[in-house]
This record gives C-alpha cells, sequence and structure tokens, in this order.
C-alpha cells in the first residue's frame, strides 16, 4: 500500500512539472501571436522645403533655321557631282543647283564688252585733259577680265574728271553690266548656313521657272518646341527659364532647353498660350514629338507625398508613440503622381507605405524608409 501511494505522488510530481511547462509555453506562444499581430509601418521624417513645382506639356519640333529655297531666274539645271536630294547635307557658300541659261550669259559678256570699248574709246582724251587720271584708267582696263566679276570703277579725283566719264556713258553701262551680272549669279544657288535639304522639288535636266520652289533646307542642329500652357499658368512661365524635354515613351534621353519665346495672344478655341522652347542638339530630328517639364514656381515650407497615401483626399496618416493618427492637410498643388501639402511639421514619422485596413489609434511597429 505504502508503495503504490509513493507511485502515485511520483506520477503527480512529473505530471505538475509537464503542466507548468505547458502553461509556459502557451503564454510565450500567445505573446508571439500578439506581437504579430501588430502590422509594421514604414515610415519617412517629415523635412519641409522648398518644392519646385513644374507643369508638363507636349509638342512638335519645328527647325530654327528654316528656308524654302525658290528661283529668281529661269535656267536648267545642270547636274553636279553632289546630287540635290533630300537627306544631303551642304556646308554655307557651297553650291547647292546650277542653272544653264547661256543666252542670258551671252548677253552678260557682250554688255561687258561695251563698257571695256567705252572705256577704251575715252583713254586718248584722258591722256591730253586730265593725265593726272589716265594711268588709273589704263591699270583699270588692263586688268578687265571679260569672264570675271566686273571690279569697282577708279574714283574720279575732280569734278571735271566725273563729268567727262558722265558724258561717256561709262558709269551707266558699267551699273548696267552690274545689274545683269548680279542676275547672273542668281543661277547659282548657295546654301545660306550650314544644314540639310529636308525636300527636293527638281532634278537636273528640269527647266526651272521663275519663283518656282525647289527645295526646303534645314539647320538640324537647333529645334524650337511649341507648347501650349493654359492662360491660367501662362504668367508663371518666363522667358530664359530652363527646360528639361524627353520623348514621352523614352525618359533616359533628357534634352535641356530654354524659353525664348511667349507668344501674346491667347488661342480663343483652346484658352491657350504657345510657349517656344530652344533645343540645341544634332540627335534630335524635325517633327518629333516631346514632353516638356515646364517649371513655374517653388512652394516654400512644404513636402511633397504620393497621392495615393492621401486618405479622404485632404488627411495622411502619421506614427505618434506607435499609434496610427490622422492629421488634416491643406494640398498646395496637384501633380500627375504627387502633391505638395503643407500642415506636417518637421520631425514627424509620417506614414510612407498604404497599411491595410488602416485606422485611426490602430497600433503598429514603426520601420524608417530610408
Amino acid at each position: 500500500m505504502r508503495q503504490i501511494t509513493i507511485v502515485i505522488g511520483i506520477i503527480i510530481f512529473v505530471g505538475s512539472i509537464f503542466g507548468a511547462q505547458k502553461i509556459l509555453s502557451s503564454k510565450k506562444s500567445r505573446k508571439i501571436r500578439e506581437n504579430k499581430l501588430i502590422p509594421l509601418a514604414y515610415v519617412k521624417t517629415i523635412t519641409n522645403n522648398s518644392i519646385p513645382i513644374s507643369i508638363r506639356e507636349q509638342g512638335k519640333l519645328f527647325a530654327k533655321k528654316r528656308m524654302n529655297l525658290f528661283a529668281e531666274v529661269q535656267g536648267i539645271m545642270k547636274a553636279r557631282p553632289k546630287e540635290f536630294k533630300p537627306g544631303i547635307s551642304f556646308k554655307k557658300g557651297e553650291t547647292m543647283i546650277e542653272m544653264k541659261n547661256d543666252a542670258y550669259y551671252a548677253n552678260l559678256q557682250a554688255q561687258k564688252s561695251i563698257l571695256q570699248n567705252l572705256i577704251t574709246s575715252i583713254l586718248p582724251d584722258l591722256r591730253l585733259d586730265y593725265p593726272n587720271a589716265y594711268l588709273k584708267w589704263v591699270n583699270y582696263l588692263n586688268n578687265f577680265q571679260i569672264d570675271q566679276p566686273l571690279k569697282k570703277l577708279p574714283e574720279s579725283t575732280s569734278d571735271q574728271e566725273k563729268f567727262f566719264i558722265t558724258g561717256k556713258n561709262i558709269y551707266t553701262t558699267y551699273y548696267n553690266t552690274k545689274n545683269l551680272e548680279l542676275i547672273y549669279q542668281k543661277h547659282l544657288i548657295k546654301a545660306p548656313f550650314d544644314g540639310i535639304l529636308t525636300s527636293a522639288q527638281v532634278d537636273p535636266g528640269t527647266v526651272i521657272r521663275t519663283g518656282q520652289l525647289l527645295g526646303e533646307f534645314i539647320d538640324p542642329t537647333e529645334y524650337e518646341m511649341q507648347v501650349d500652357v493654359s492662360k491660367n499658368t501662362i504668367a508663371s512661365v518666363k522667358v530664359g527659364a530652363r527646360v528639361q524635354a524627353y520623348v514621352p515613351d523614352n525618359k533616359k534621353n533628357i534634352y535641356s532647353g530654354i524659353i525664348t519665346r511667349i507668344n501674346g495672344k491667347i488661342d480663343q478655341e483652346t484658352q491657350t498660350v504657345k510657349v517656344f522652347i530652344l533645343l540645341k542638339e544634332s540627335s534630335l530630328k524635325e517633327g518629333m514629338f516631346l514632353e516638356a517639364v515646364i517649371p513655374i514656381q517653388n512652394i516654400e515650407n512644404a513636402f511633397e507625398v504620393n497621392r495615393s497615401l492621401l486618405v479622404n483626399h485632404n488627411k495622411l496618416f502619421v506614427v505618434q508613440d506607435s499609434i496610427l493618427t490622422l492629421l488634416a492637410i491643406k494640398i498646395l498643388h496637384k501633380g500627375e503622381k504627387n502633391v505638395v501639402v503643407d500642415g506636417l511639421s518637421n520631425g514627424m514619422l509620417m506614414v510612407d507605405r498604404i497599411i491595410p485596413n488602416a485606422y485611426q489609434g490602430m497600433k503598429v511597429a514603426p520601420n524608417q524608409v530610408k
């Protein structure tokens, strides 16, 4: 009997030990479960500062330097080593088109010959009456080349000499010949600046008429981007402001530009004002569409947050002593993804990521976002 009592006592003792361990383990697991139920809150420390505000507008590129090439004279287009085709580049002063007009050229040469004969005819009288002027007119005649551009006539040193030259019709003949020469030079069309042909309307052998459009020539290194800005915003846009632009579907390549002009007229249909942005970049092409980021103002002592964090459009969650608190804020500016707000004090912990089913007074475990 005594042995049975001892055995029962041992069993009760062992059982009490196991029971105590089970109770302790259940308390620990309960605490772990309670800790697991506290959601994690990613927070950011508020530091108010100056926030630059900008607008985004899309526009098309146009070459700043553009020239439509027109014929001022008539002739047949001659073939040249460098073709007159779209995509061909020319340096400033380089001949792009040469027109052939034999009849006009013959008339010019005949007029030069008349001038040469007139000067020759006055030399005997100059030698007798104006010996001081004789030598300079002889030198002019010796350097006269009929197939070269006319040189300036010698200057008269006295009124008598001037009247004598005028009476011989030399000045009139000279200027008539010079006029023909200038017109003939228009048979050569030269590049007005370094650039590239974007269109060509004529080919070698074509009879070119006076006033005919020959092609279009642009400078491929300077472009103007034209954007439409709302009349409510245009007062904040300034000439000289720096602008960044990019292709809407490729924001990796950023182009720097500057606002050069702002139109003084509001479009009646769209109620917008045209703003022109200068971009200097050889990789750009005329006709490209870009999106420009245009600065309009700086908002002082404010903070920028993601629009998705707003609660009821005008509140944000902050963490105070590990408790969520809804704080009313004032929205100063709405952007595409972010808003600029006022009402957050420096040092506050603002919830930076959405917490599912968050509510006022909810206990959270704050985690600082870097």
